[in-house]
């Protein structure tokens, strides 16, 4: 046999890719310290922290409105199953920090939607997880946007959309229930 028949087996690495915005990153370079060129390993015991002060986070933002330790990103693995998540907490006290529009106030924590925007203050980050099997290590991959992410991504929408086509917000600005019916009746 050869070395490449021997070899082990390659496992993928779970990536979280981030996009970050905001308005006056082109003149403010609040960015100037995250390094958008290459992919970074994650121990999956290490919390991923983002904010202001560069001794304890790890993504640095180089803004005064932005808390010393704005939120955390933490890697686990589902219970019972061998899929991966994120969990993301907000750890200013100042400032609420938004998930797809669920805010969230000082020390809430939700898990993380493979695709969701982040938004504080006015930063806008892009979040989207590429699923892998590595269970030591995670990484993150940091990507920066030249227009604001809010308008430039569609994220899938949260409100499931009608066979018909008909918003059940229509029946409710009419002040009727939607009714269900057989599709021979049509």
């Amino acid at each position: 046999m050869t070395s490449f028949e021997e070899a082990e087996t390659e496992e993928t690495v779970t990536c979280l890719h981030l996009t970050f915005y905001h308005p006056g990153q082109e003149e403010k370079r609040m960015f100037r310290c995250l390094d958008f060129c290459r992919r970074e390993q994650v121990r999956a015991d290490d919390t991923a922290k983002f904010g202001r002060d560069s001794s304890v986070c790890r993504y640095s933002l180089l803004d005064t409105r932005v808390s010393r330790i704005q939120f955390s990103l933490h890697f686990y693995r589902r219970l019972h199953t061998s899929e991966h998540g994120f969990e993301i907490k907000n750890l200013s006290k100042r400032t609420k920090l938004t998930v797809n529009q669920t805010e969230l106030g000082y020390l809430n924590k939700i898990d993380l939607p493979w695709k969701c925007i982040i938004c504080f203050g006015d930063y806008q980050i892009l979040a989207e997880i590429q699923e892998g099997e590595a269970m030591d290590y995670f990484e993150t991959h940091l990507h920066l946007a030249e227009t604001p992410i809010l308008q430039e991504k569609c994220l899938p929408s949260l409100q499931p959309i009608p066979e018909n086509g008909i918003s059940p917000s229509f029946f409710l600005s009419q002040g009727k229930s939607p009714t269900e019916m057989d599709e021979n009746d049509l």
